[in-house]
């Protein structure tokens, strides 16, 4: 179905009609011919620009009077195409011409009349519908229409002003092949790890930016046509859209098969409290058999579902197994009754677990002085009194503190006066 477009022009209202000029005038604002659209136009009130190598300065079948310019430009392919003229209407003024001119153009320079190669027929006294027809057209290029009034016959003294429709059409300019897709050879990720979606596009020349949606819903844009993200769930639909044509915009869209995130029951067990100087068991459950506990000091056997460990401190163990490629980890934390419990790793990777360094009990010490050094002896953190919200981040001057050992002083400076020394294992 071809869409018709229809140029208005607002003009002053005078006793006398007098038409003004159209922007297509002139060559530098050539109309864009849009494929499956229908222009309504007109020369009423056009000139000619002449001067030496000037716009107009040419004369193939007809010589410009009061030229207007139209343009389009191929596809990823070329070939032949169509310009159609219908339902013209010229004005009837007397002395007036009444026929239009017409012929499609190559400029190697655009505008400039001295690069100018005709393509096609040429029209010299179109009275009624007619078509400017060019074959073998070259990819991705733009050719221009210029259109000018017949003034020659006995008695015509002005220029034929015409009201008209005219529309591009024929293989060098049909977009209908132009397309993206999802590259469907990856349907599968493992459970936190990321996936990347891969659009592929054909026939599509302009094609950036890259929407994305999840589900249907907006997530990113992206000038390349990659999408990355750890947090898609089993049988999400990952969708894209992008523009093929700066000029005259058409939209592509393609989606993704549902995707499947693989996963495997992995469990580390329930949280424990012991005693200072204790045994406890932890107990690990998997589907798979492969799997080892960290960190492998004070425990009994790695390779073990339910290893026996004796922490000299509050410690969190890693369960860490692999199922057909993927890795997948939990973590138990076995605490020493002790007035503070204080962890000995945690992991400010913002997954929402162990993101801060948290000391159990230490509400109760309002007055505590808390310090932390790298292991160079140098003090990086300090605090007095230490709450969730003043707990250590895992930064040094808001930067992210690299991974490694660090260490610390609790001081209670209450009642107990008690002082606490360790160190603190930092994950990313």
């Amino acid at each position: 179905m071809k869409l018709r477009v229809v140029i208005y022009l607002l003009m002053p209202f005078y006793a006398c009609f007098a038409f003004g000029q159209e922007a297509y005038n002139t060559c530098t604002n050539a109309l864009e011919l849009c494929p499956l659209q229908v222009y309504t136009v007109n020369n009423l009130g056009a000139n000619k620009t002449l001067c030496a190598n000037c716009e107009d300065d040419f004369n193939f079948c007809f010589t410009a009077n009061n030229t207007i310019w139209f343009k389009f430009t191929t596809n990823t392919v070329g070939g032949n195409v169509s310009v159609a003229f219908n339902n013209l209407v010229f004005q009837n003024a007397p002395g007036q011409g009444i026929a239009l001119q017409a012929t499609l153009l190559e400029a190697a320079v655009p505008c400039q009349s001295d690069t100018y190669t005709e393509i096609g027929n040429c029209e010299g006294n179109g009275q009624a519908n007619f078509t400017l027809n060019a074959t073998s057209l070259l990819a991705n290029t733009t050719y221009y229409i210029v259109v000018s009034g017949d003034l020659s016959g006995n008695g015509v003294s002005i220029a034929a002003e015409c009201t008209f429709d005219i529309s591009a059409t024929g293989p060098a300019v049909d977009r209908s092949s132009a397309g993206v897709v999802i590259d469907g050879s990856v349907t599968s990720v493992c459970v936190n790890q990321a996936f990347t979606a891969n659009a592929i596009i054909f026939d599509c020349p302009d094609n950036s930016p890259f929407t994305w949606y999840v589900n249907g819903v907006l997530v990113a844009v992206t000038s390349d046509h990659f999408y990355s993200s750890s947090d898609i769930q089993d049988g999400d639909i990952i969708s894209v859209e992008t523009n093929c044509y700066a000029q005259c915009s058409q939209f592509v869209t393609a989606a993704s098969n549902p995707i499947s995130v693989y996963s495997f029951p992995l469990n580390a067990g329930v949280d424990q409290v012991i005693e200072q100087g204790a045994t406890t068991q932890l107990l690990g459950s998997t589907t798979t058999t492969t799997y080892e506990w960290t960190p492998s000091y004070n425990i009994s056997d790695t390779l073990s579902l339910t290893p026996f460990v004796h922490p000299e401190e509050t410690t969190i163990y890693t369960l860490t197994a692999t199922q057909n490629g993927c890795t997948q980890y939990d973590y138990v934390t076995i605490s020493i009754d002790d007035p503070l419990i204080i962890p000995t790793t945690f992991s400010p990777n913002e997954d929402g677990i162990n993101d801060t360094w948290e000391i159990g009990g230490v509400e109760k010490y309002p007055n505590c002085f808390v310090q932390i050094f790298n292991r160079w002896g140098q003090e990086i953190f300090q605090s007095i009194g230490y709450t969730d919200k003043k707990a250590w981040d895992g930064t040094i001057n808001e930067k992210a503190a690299a991974e490694g050992v660090y260490f610390y002083i609790v001081k209670l400076r209450d009642d107990e006066k008690k002082e606490f020394k360790g160190s603190i294992t930092l994950i990313r």
